[in-house]
């Protein structure tokens, strides 16, 4: 084509040049259709009942109803402790109704529940538990009983059951277009930063390997049995970026892992995590003596596995214990001589009321405000001060896995290291398959990047054809064929996933472990980290404190 001047363009060089920059802004009208969705639901994961707390207005209740102990939220938190008073034949095994189970959502489990298709059960939330300490005695006590602990469980290395010990490989990361045995980066990273890593990982066993004079570890888990010497106290008085550069770690491959492990576990980056959190998610870990701290335990539902086994370990008490799911708590009240709860039964559209002699609140703490109008003031401050990182969880039903990538194969934890979110699980990856077989993949992404409260509204706003389509376009990056593999991709929301560690939470948490009169505290947000080890030990303390107040406690296993 010649005229007005210019140089004549050849019909290739055009092609060409559509092909770099696209043909769809080259051609007008000759856009290429979008890949079509596949089908899939938006779950609200409590949100609509949550709110209906907040806004208040419920009719008198219409019926009465008395027990000894009323344990508020069936979270993992909720659940230990109705295991561990389930275990005490004593004050148990003679009552009728001892214990009742007051639940917001349908079905128990908190972060840990999860959702099963015609493919397998896939995680909602938490996926794994890393293998426990010595000094989570309580949940050794709980995988013993259930079997995946064999042994002694206060052994040093006691045996796990291989059908719930992650299958190898275990981890990859999606770098430069390849793929890379582990989440640390290794490929293309320069000798100086990779003896950096060497260096820091070096000062983690420092810190891992570190005890106070009374002989208690600097970083255990859980964290009630951490040692108080003031120079780790001091590490909470600043975030962990800031105390890495103070160190003189500046690598931006390890900034980048150590980032990824806080958002990861606390859903915020590492400029805004208490430094004294961020050295304990490394520094903590000692399952087998520290050999290998990195093996986990986990099954196609996550943690479910955990939440079935504790119900079926309750289920098995003398007494009865009753569960009340739907339940919507709005007002909670407390006396010399008991408590009051009134709960809005949303399946009967009535109001109830539960009186009993000692109340586990294991709902996060955030709603306690909204429901105990005498709630102290300090009290209400400290918990108030609790933020907590929302997340979204994508899950993918593909009709087989994605084609093998250059570099190492398909692991169970995948992670792109520049997508937004934190990569995806392969639910069926305990399975031993010798072709490719329909799978279920679990993406998650938080939002550190936000403020909690506007991640929450963006959580709102967006439809799930929106978020579908931001999961699928990440995913597609290293995953060519994603769209023609996905049959059906369900989004789930969780707006308050977990407690966030900024700098200066341990006082804060310290001073609710008291919990407020007959009310005990027995949820992961006491702890300021949303860790399964966590939850069951302020669920079994919160138990044995009420056994103790009855006089009915023998032995403790906290």
């Amino acid at each position: 084509m010649a005229g007005s001047g210019g140089p004549a363009v050849k019909r290739r060089d055009f092609l060409a040049g559509c092909g770099a920059a696209g043909l769809a802004g080259a051609l007008p009208g000759c856009a290429p259709a979008p890949p079509a969705l596949p089908p899939g639901e938006l779950a609200r994961g409590g949100l609509d009942a949550g709110h209906r707390v907040r806004a208040g207005g419920f009719p008198p209740p219409v019926e009465e109803i008395d027990v000894p102990v009323l344990i508020v939220g069936a979270g993992i938190g909720g659940l230990s402790a109705a295991w561990r008073l389930c275990r005490n034949e004593a004050e148990f095994g003679a009552a009728r109704n001892p214990l009742a189970i007051l639940e917001l959502e349908d079905r128990p489990g908190g972060n840990a529940r999860y959702g099963e298709n015609a493919i397998c059960r896939y995680p909602l939330g938490a996926h794994y538990l890393p293998l426990p300490n010595q000094e989570a005695r309580a949940v050794r006590a709980l995988l013993a009983e259930l079997g995946v602990l064999r042994g002694a469980a206060d052994a040093p290395r006691p045996e796990y059951d291989e059908r719930y010990l992650c299958h190898a490989p275990q981890e990859r990361l999606y770098r430069y277009g390849l793929w890379q045995e582990g989440l640390l980066p290794r490929l293309g990273v320069p000798t100086g930063e990779l003896e950096q890593q060497e260096r820091f990982f070096a000062r983690m066993a420092q810190f891992r390997d570190a005890r106070d004079a009374s002989g208690r570890r600097a970083f255990a888990l859980p964290l009630a049995y951490c040692g108080d010497a003031p120079e780790w106290a001091a590490l909470d008085r600043l975030a962990m970026r800031d105390w890495m550069l103070g160190e003189g770690f500046d690598a931006p491959s390890l900034h980048w892992y150590v980032d990824y492990a806080c958002r990861d576990d606390y859903g915020t980056g590492h400029d805004k995590v208490s430094a004294w959190a961020g050295v304990h998610y490394f520094a903590c870990r000692a399952g087998w003596g520290g050999e290998a701290g990195e093996a986990v335990l986990t099954a196609p539902e996550g943690n479910g596995w955990l939440v079935d086994g504790l119900q079926r370990q309750i289920a098995r008490s003398p007494g009865a214990v009753s569960f009340h799911s739907g339940q919507a708590v709005y007002a909670l009240r407390q006396s010399s001589g008991g408590c009051e709860v009134e709960a809005w039964d949303r399946a009967r559209g009535v109001s109830l009321r539960y009186r009993a002699r000692h109340i586990i609140w294991a709902a996060p703490l955030f709603l306690l405000p909204h429901v105990a109008s005498a709630l102290p003031a300090d009290l209400a401050k400290d918990i108030a001060a609790v933020s907590h990182a929302p997340w979204l969880v994508a899950n993918l039903s593909l009709k087989a896995p994605p084609a093998p990538g250059a570099g190492a194969e398909l692991a169970w934890d995948n992670v792109l290291q520049d997508g937004e979110g934190l990569g995806y699980v392969v639910a069926t990856h305990q399975r031993i398959r010798q072709a490719p077989a329909p799978t279920v993949l679990t993406y998650y992404r938080a939002f550190p990047e936000l403020a909690p409260a506007a991640a929450r509204q963006l959580l709102l706003e967006r439809t799930r054809e929106e978020w579908a389509r931001t999961v699928l376009a990440e995913l597609a990056h290293a995953h060519h064929d994603i769209h023609d593999l996905v049959t059906r991709l369900d989004v789930f929301r969780h707006g308050h996933a977990m407690a966030r560690p900024l700098p200066g939470f341990r006082d804060r948490t310290r001073r609710l472990e008291a919990g407020w009169g007959r009310v005990r505290f027995a949820h992961a947000d006491v702890s300021g980290l949303s860790l399964f080890e966590e939850a069951n030990y302020r669920g079994v303390r919160a138990a044995e404190d009420v056994l103790a107040a009855s006089g009915h406690l023998r032995t403790r296993l906290t």
